[in-house]
C-alpha cells in the first residue's frame, strides 16, 4: 500500500504544484490587490462549497438491479464520480487499490486542490513548497485515513469536517483582502 501512496502523492505534488505555479504566473500579470481579490474568491468559493456540499447531496439512493446471475453490474466510473465518492476508485471491488486505480483518484483528489493552489501561487507561496506541503498532507491522509474515518465516524464528526474547514477556507480568503 505504501508504493500506492507515494505515487498518488506524486500525482498531487504535480498538479498542486502546477496550478501554484500558474497562480504565481498570472500574479506577474494583475496587480497585487487584483491577485488578492482573486485568491479571496476562489478560497470563499471552496469553502462554501465545502460547507454547502452535505447539503446539496440529499439522500442518494443505491440503484439495485435485477440480475439473474446475481453477479454485480459494473458501471463506468469517472473522475467526477471518484470525486464526489472516493471508494469508488477501487472500480473492481478488490477492496484494494492497483496503480490504474490510483491514478484516477489521484487525479480526482488533486483536482481539488486546484483552487487553493492557484490561491497560493497568486499570494507567492512557492510552487514547489506549495506541491511538495500539498503530497505530504495527502500521503499522511491516506496513510492515516483509516483511523482518522473510524474517529469522525465513532464520533459523529464526519458531518461537520467538511462545515469545518470551509470556514477556515473562508477566513483564509477574507484575510486576504484586509
Amino acid at each position: 500500500m505504501l508504493p500506492i501512496n507515494i505515487y498518488i502523492s506524486v500525482i498531487t505534488f504535480i498538479i498542486s504544484g502546477g496550478a501554484a505555479y500558474s497562480g504565481d504566473t498570472v500574479s506577474n500579470f494583475l496587480s497585487q490587490k487584483a491577485t488578492s481579490i482573486i485568491a479571496m474568491i476562489l478560497l470563499c468559493a471552496i469553502g462554501l462549497w465545502m460547507i454547502s456540499e452535505p447539503y446539496m447531496k440529499g439522500s442518494k439512493k443505491e440503484k439495485t438491479g435485477d440480475n439473474p446471475a446475481g453477479a454485480a453490474q459494473a458501471e463506468p466510473v469517472g473522475i467526477i464520480d471518484i470525486m464526489t465518492e472516493p471508494e469508488k476508485a477501487d472500480m473492481d471491488k478488490s477492496g484494494h487499490i492497483d496503480f490504474k486505480e490510483a491514478t484516477f483518484l489521484g487525479i480526482a483528489l488533486s483536482i481539488n486542490n486546484i483552487g487553493g493552489g492557484l490561491s497560493a501561487g497568486m499570494i507567492g507561496i512557492n510552487a514547489v513548497a506549495m506541491g511538495f506541503l500539498s503530497a505530504l498532507v495527502n500521503f499522511i491522509g491516506l496513510w492515516a485515513g483509516n483511523y482518522i474515518a473510524e474517529f469522525f465516524m465513532r464520533y459523529n464528526l464526519h458531518k461537520k469536517a467538511g462545515f469545518l474547514g470551509g470556514i477556515v477556507l473562508i477566513g483564509i480568503g477574507i484575510e486576504q483582502i484586509i
